[in-house]
C-alpha cells in the first residue's frame, strides 16, 4: 500500500485518471535500469526518482568532469572528480528518500549486463556509443525486457522503444544494423544541453507509461527531433525477420 506520505508526495500524479492509486502502486513496485548517467541519464534518473519508481539501478563507470556540467544536470560543481554513480546517488536520495537505489560503478561485461537486465522491469539506454547500445539491446532481447533508447548529438535527437514482449516490435539492431565505425561522440561533435534534457525527459515518460500501464508507448516508431528548427518527425519501424538479434531464425 501507499503510505500517507507517499499519497501526498505523488498526489499530482495520482490525480491523473491514467495513473491513479493503482498506477502509482505499480510504479512503487517497479524496477528500472538506467545505463549511463550523462546528458540523457540525468533527467531520466531525476524524473523516475521523483515519480516514485521504487527501485532504480544506476550503471556508469565514468567520473564527473567539468565539461559535463553544461548538460548533465544531475551533477554539480562539487561532484567533479566523483564517480557519476555516487554523484547521482547523493542527488536522488535527497530528492526522494522513499525509493531504493542500486549502484553499478564498473563497466558491465556480458554476464553482469545480463544479470542487471534480468533484475529489472525496464531498461533505459542513455549511453553514448554504439557498442554499448548493441550489447544492451542483445541483453534485453534475451531477457524479453523492454528497452527505451535515446540519443542526441549536435542539434539532433532520436528516441524509440523496443519491446521484445510484443511480436511486432523491432529491436535496436533491426533499425541500426551494425552501426558505423565513424560514429561521433558529444565530446567530438558537441551538443546543446536542453536537447539531451528533452530526449531524456521523453525516455522517462515512456518508462512511466510502460511501468504504470497507460498510454501508447513508442514501439515500432522512431521519433526524430530537429532542435535547430524545433520540428519533430516520426518514422515507422518494422521488425526485420532476418535480424541477427531478434529475427525468427534466431529466436
Amino acid at each position: 500500500m501507499l503510505t500517507d506520505q507517499e499519497l501526498l508526495r505523488y498526489s499530482r500524479q495520482i490525480l491523473l485518471q491514467h495513473v491513479d492509486i493503482e498506477g502509482q502502486l505499480r510504479l512503487k513496485n517497479a524496477r528500472a535500469l538506467i545505463i549511463g548517467l550523462g546528458g540523457l541519464g540525468a533527467p531520466v534518473a531525476l524524473y523516475l526518482a521523483a515519480a516514485g519508481v521504487g527501485e532504480l539501478h544506476l550503471a556508469d563507470f565514468d567520473t564527473v568532469d567539468l565539461t559535463n556540467l553544461q548538460r548533465q544536470i544531475i551533477h554539480d560543481t562539487d561532484s567533479v572528480g566523483q564517480t557519476k554513480v555516487d554523484s547521482a546517488l547523493r542527488r536522488l536520495a535527497a530528492i526522494n528518500p522513499e525509493i531504493t537505489l542500486v549502484a553499478h560503478r564498473t563497466a558491465l561485461d556480458a554476464d553482469s549486463l545480463a544479470a542487471a537486465v534480468e533484475a529489472v522491469d525496464v531498461v533505459l539506454d542513455c549511453s553514448d556509443n554504439f557498442s554499448t547500445r548493441e550489447a544492451v539491446n542483445g541483453a534485453c532481447v534475451a531477457a524479453a525486457k523492454p528497452l527505451i533508447s535515446g540519443a542526441a548529438i549536435r542539434l539532433e535527437g532520436q528516441l524509440s522503444v523496443f519491446d521484445p514482449r510484443r511480436a511486432e516490435s523491432p529491436c535496436y539492431h533491426c533499425l541500426y544494423g551494425h552501426g558505423s565505425d565513424t560514429e561521433l561522440t558529444c565530446s567530438e561533435a558537441g551538443v546543446v544541453g536542453p536537447l539531451v534534457g528533452l530526449v531524456g525527459s521523453l525516455q522517462a515518460l515512456e518508462a512511466l507509461k510502460l511501468l504504470a500501464g497507460f498510454g501508447e508507448p513508442l514501439v515500432g516508431r522512431l521519433l526524430l527531433i530537429d532542435a535547430l528548427t524545433t520540428r519533430f518527425r516520426e518514422l515507422r519501424v518494422k521488425r526485420d525477420p532476418g535480424c541477427s538479434v531478434c529475427g525468427t531464425a534466431h529466436g
